[in-house]
């Protein structure tokens, strides 16, 4: 029974990954800064027409 005491070690901590980076043309950052403007204004005509507050109901 002297083995048990080994089951339950903690595992050794990683080392955190390092983040990629990706080269992008100007024009594909600008697309993409489109792309994420038009999903906002998106966003909020669809949440502009939603109920603000549901009353409360017993």
């Amino acid at each position: 029974m002297s083995e048990s005491d080994n089951t339950f070690k903690r595992a050794p901590k990683r080392k955190p990954l390092k983040g990629k980076s990706v080269a992008v043309s100007p024009e594909m950052r600008q697309a993409y800064a489109d792309l994420i403007k038009q999903h906002e204004t998106k966003q909020e005509t669809y949440g502009r027409h939603l109920p603000q507050e549901e009353p409360r109901r017993r």
